[in-house]
């Protein structure tokens, strides 16, 4: 049920002019661990990602790309260092839309898709206030956009994978995000559904919507992406997705769980067999 009802109090921020959607400078994220003392899960982060752009986080299992997202959306407030989204720190955006990994959702929460996409609106209504009929339009409208009109009275649980993904995207077209993250949302889906969320993807960023996706997938990440940031507690590398993900820095994160294979393009397979480790 939290992870449904998370974040639904805000105060908006306005947008510093010529700001970059979202800049880290020198971020560490530390924690207590009884066995270990104390264990950075993230250090010394350093990047910016200007409006509109797709970026694509790519790392081992517990490299950190989950607490990276908690840190962009104010969930989790960095040892060190600071966030700026829009030329502001996290709190108080509504800007901001988080998608998590689906197994960190209670899918048997009681609850109908066009509540959920309403959730979207909650920033904009006020907390405990009634929807008014232009938010009701909003939310069929956004359900509209990612092909979903026919879910909105079925249960959020009883949907597919990828149904699932676009209802959860429409509830941040609801919200009127302008950064999203979505965290393994290609995880489980079959071709033509992650075909059918990169539609929506180009759609949003044809409107200026940023976004950052963390995927395991090297190849879409090459593809499908304007930048990659390859993670392992630290930045091992960020950019165009050729220049990042060469057999050097892929050996560099993943150390003895990946394997590189050639091919005739020259394009590397990974098998992540890492697992386990604090994300």
């Amino acid at each position: 049920m939290s992870t449904f009802v998370k974040q639904l109090t805000y105060h908006k921020h306005e947008h510093e002019p010529d700001s970059a959607a979202l800049t880290l400078e020198g971020i560490v994220v530390a924690y207590h661990d009884a066995v270990n003392g104390r264990v950075t899960a993230l250090d010394n982060l350093n990047f910016t990602v200007q409006t509109g752009e797709r970026i694509a986080v790519v790392g081992p299992n517990g490299a950190g790309k989950s607490t990276l997202f908690n840190l962009i959306v104010g969930t989790l407030k960095p040892t060190d260092g600071r966030v700026h989204i829009f030329g502001h720190g996290p709190d108080g955006h509504i800007c901001i839309a988080y998608v998590p990994q689906r197994n960190n959702i209670d899918w048997q929460f009681p609850v109908t898709v066009e509540d959920v996409v309403m959730m979207g609106r909650v920033g904009r209504i006020g907390l405990f206030k009634w929807p008014r009929k232009q938010d009701w339009a909003m939310v069929r409208h956004s359900l509209e956009r990612v092909n979903a009109s026919h879910l909105a009275k079925r249960q959020i649980g009883g949907l597919s994978g990828g149904q699932q993904q676009r209802v959860f995207i429409a509830r941040a077209l609801a919200q009127e995000a302008e950064l999203l993250l979505l965290d393994e949302p290609l995880t489980g889906l079959d071709k033509p559904s992650q075909d059918s969320l990169f539609d929506i993807l180009d759609a949003l960023q044809a409107e200026g919507v940023t976004a950052l996706v963390a995927t395991h997938d090297l190849n879409t990440a090459v593809e499908r992406f304007d930048k990659v940031m390859l993670l392992n507690r630290e930045i091992v590398a960020y950019g165009a997705g050729q220049s990042v993900l060469t057999p050097q820095n892929l050996q560099h994160a993943y150390g003895g769980h990946v394997h590189l294979i050639n091919s005739e393009d020259t394009m590397m397979a990974l098998a992540d067999t890492c697992c386990g480790g604090r994300e």
